[in-house]
């Protein structure tokens, strides 16, 4: 059965799927190679009953990124909504689009390329097909509702289901194919209501944990004691007779059991004897950051304009700051799950991981099949935006299930995750500008040590994640290096600030108008796994740089606004902060507020703003906040956000994304921070790592949209969680006149800094 076998007459998903064998049986050969990007069949098919089937490499992971999917073909293809159907991510049927990740969704399937330019392809496509049928010239008609019809004559006409229905187009995917113009527009662009919204509000949705396989079994795993430890020996005997288990699993240095319910996998893992060794010790949790420095590093120059120092000898004003950013976790409400079902050579698994393709190919490698026997099925798992869990646990469900010869599913635990997620990496920033006689930046010096271990797991790396190194995988190598000359620009990491020129083969790259500047990183190796958490470096870079940005507007006296937009040379960037300051009511003048008292409740109000990686989507916003400077309390009152993205495909869920990422950002500002003692971690539970709480007071969140239908597509999920922390410690600044320049905003850290301030 071919990818279209999945579809019934009329288009509607066969949702029966049976067991790996069966599965790999009807599929009918080798699933291993995704279907060719260039061929229209590859995107879009219409059924028997004009029902559109779109396909994408793009996921749903709760940002709303489907509907607006749904709207974009639906927009091309002049139907309604309703009658288009996305199946994403599966390995079986869908194209590979690789990662979901870094706000890159929209600018890959919306832009003139994938599953926008194979709509616009099939719609003209259609309107030739129709041609031949009408015996009318292709320019003398036009596609309405699903249908073909002459301009002049409506009852001159052919259906989608007539021209193609069930059939494949058998083309490929022109390039040269019109978009449809934004002023046109009927369906993309506009506030449609997710389709699943109501399901998940009602509990029906069917999440990775729902997943339920005929003969099902249930895993837990034993994770080390500490990072580094490994295993001596297991004692199956603690075990022996313990109720429903099926089998103690241990491979290298994984460890696992498999039980007939969860209640007796959880028991049975926490009481298993294994014996460890002892793991690495770990760095001094208070002396973390000053470790950092004297380790050798792997070494990047992203500018380097060489003139820098010179520049800064000779500036009227310099200054310098360190800033400093924890490990944070995504600590997702609901643990981590994933079903496997792995027979003799062949598997299908149930997978909430952000790229199918690369979890295919790197569960080949730990479970010593062919890739091409492995079919990997995307279902939304635990909220998260960059990478928790759900790779890892997804190899120990297939590691189980291998073992044991039948479907397993596992869910981690509290604690297995938060211990052993892949954090987002800890930050530690030098910097250093030159100002002139006039107060205008002349220089800027960033110097960032940065720890890393594993990642994603891509193509070939399960070691890149827990499960893999205890099977025996090695993560990515880390090699220390010189800093090589830099030959192109990259402001992937946001490490270059949004105010340099950045100067590459004699065009300004960069979004501001400050001409010298040097941008040095020193990546070490990490005693605990890293990897993306939702605006991975970028958001520590621009804590840094726009917090410093804020200290130099203090030095010469400046609005910060006003300074802001003096040093930014790119429109849109200048739009956003004018956006943001003009729906908050922004009172121009310097930081902090004159008269400031140094008892009782201090409110005040920071700005700061970014290019997300120097061009995909400019976001600004204004915070403002209360300080009680008797308990060092931190109240943010009222947050304002300007945000530009290009072509807005659903205004709501635009707004939706930038809103969540505000409150997620609030969180990691004032509370979020991963600790450890000299053996391991020790933020394992809702008590130990303070995200923000149930029942909290949650500021007052407005969002000003600037659309641009006439630009690119560019991210829209990453950008305002990224000024976060920068507007609130700008706000407490603007209040009390105390800096600070460590994240979490604890009360400790604000009343050590209120104490210090001048």
């Amino acid at each position: 059965m071919n990818r279209r076998g999945f579809l019934k007459t009329g288009g509607a998903l066969l949702v029966g799927i049976t067991g790996a064998g069966d599965l790999i049986a009807q599929f009918g050969g080798p699933v291993s190679l995704a279907p060719p990007m260039g061929q229209l069949d590859t995107w879009i098919a219409v059924g028997t009953d004009g029902t559109i089937t779109a396909y994408s490499g793009k996921e749903e992971l709760g940002q709303g990124i489907s509907t607006a999917q749904q709207q974009l073909v639906a927009e091309e293809l002049m139907v309604p909504f309703d009658r288009v159907r996305l199946i994403y991510c599966d390995t079986a049927l869908t194209p590979d689009q690789a990662y979901t990740s870094g706000s890159q969704s929209h600018p890959a399937n919306f832009r003139e390329a994938n599953l926008a330019q194979a709509a616009a392809s099939a719609r003209e496509t259609l309107i030739k097909l129709a041609s031949q049928r009408l015996s009318v010239p292709v320019d003398q008609l036009e596609a309405i509702n699903g249908t073909v019809r002459a301009k002049s004559d409506p009852s001159k006409s052919a259906s989608y289901a007539q021209l193609v229905g069930g059939r494949k187009f058998a083309t490929t995917v022109d390039a040269k194919a019109k978009r449809r113009p934004a002023r046109e527009w009927t369906v993309l662009g506009k506030p449609v209501p997710r389709p699943d919204l109501m399901d998940i509000v009602t509990g029906q949705f069917e999440y990775v944990h729902n997943v339920r396989l005929p003969n099902m079994a249930h895993g837990r795993v034993v994770r080390p004691p500490s990072p580094g430890a490994t295993v001596l020996s297991v004692d199956e005997s603690s075990v022996q007779g313990m109720p429903g288990l099926v089998k103690v699993v241990v491979k290298k240095n994984f460890v696992g059991v498999v039980a007939e319910k969860p209640w007796q996998a959880l028991q049975a893992a926490s009481k298993l004897k294994v014996n460890w060794s002892r793991g690495a010790p770990l760095p001094s949790f208070s002396g973390f950051y000053e470790s950092l420095r004297k380790q050798p590093s792997r070494d990047t120059l992203l500018v380097n304009d060489k003139d820098t120092s010179q520049v800064l000898a000779k500036a009227t004003t310099t200054l310098q700051a360190t800033y400093l950013h924890p490990y944070q976790m995504h600590g997702s409400v609901g643990s981590s799950c994933a079903v496997a079902d792995v027979q003799a050579d062949k598997a299908v698994i149930y997978s909430p991981t952000q790229a199918v393709w690369y979890q295919k190919t790197t569960a080949a490698m730990v479970l010593g099949i062919k890739p091409e026997n492995i079919r990997v099925i995307f279902r939304r798992g635990s909220g998260c935006y960059g990478l928790n869990g759900a790779d890892t646990v997804t190899y120990d469900a297939a590691v189980l299930s291998q073992a044991v010869g039948r479907p397993v599913r596992v869910q981690l635990t509290r604690k297995d995750e938060m211990a052993w997620e892949n954090y987002g990496n800890a930050f530690a920033i030098d910097l250093k500008a030159g100002l002139d006689a006039k107060g205008n930046i002349v220089a800027w010096d960033h110097e960032s040590w940065s720890p890393a271990l594993g990642n994603r797991p891509g193509t070939g790396t399960p070691g890149n994640v827990i499960t893999g190194t205890l099977l025996g995988f090695e993560p990515d190598g880390f090699a220390p290096r010189a800093a090589p000359e830099p030959t192109a620009y990259n402001n992937n990491s946001n490490g270059v600030p949004s105010y340099l020129a950045a100067r590459f083969g004699g065009t300004i790259r960069g979004t501001g108008t400050v001409e010298s500047g040097r941008v040095l990183t020193h990546q070490v190796r990490s005693s605990f796994f890293t990897g993306p958490l939702r605006s991975p470096a970028r958001l520590q870079n621009t804590f840094a740089h726009e917090s410093f940005m804020d200290e130099l507007a203090a030095k010469v006296g400046a609005d910060p606004v006003e300074f802001r937009i003096r040093h930014l040379s790119f429109p849109r960037m200048r739009d956003v902060v004018s956006a943001a300051a003009k729906a908050a009511n922004w009172e121009t003048r310097p930081s902090p507020a004159k008269g400031i008292r140094k008892t009782g409740i201090a409110r005040g109000r920071g700005i700061a703003c970014v290019a997300y990686e120097g061009d995909n989507g400019y976001s600004s916003m204004v915070a403002e906040v209360e300080v009680d400077q008797a308990t060092g309390a931190i109240t943010v009152k009222r947050i304002v956000l300007g945000h530009d993205c290009g072509p807005m495909s659903n205004p709501d869920g635009v707004r939706n994304q930038i809103e969540g990422g505000a409150l997620q950002g609030l969180s990691r500002a004032l509370g979020e921070e991963v600790t450890w003692d000299a053996e391991k971690i020790t933020s394992v539970d809702w008590r130990s790592y303070k995200s923000l709480t149930l029942g909290l007071d949650l500021p007052q969140v407005e969002s000003v949209l600037l659309n641009r239908p006439d630009d690119e597509a560019t991210g829209a999920g990453e950008t305002s969680i990224t000024v976060v922390a920068a507007a609130i410690g700008n706000a407490i600044f603007d209040a009390t006149g105390a800096r600070l320049r460590q994240v979490p905003f604890t009360p400790e850290r604000v009343k050590a800094a209120l104490a210090a301030r001048s």
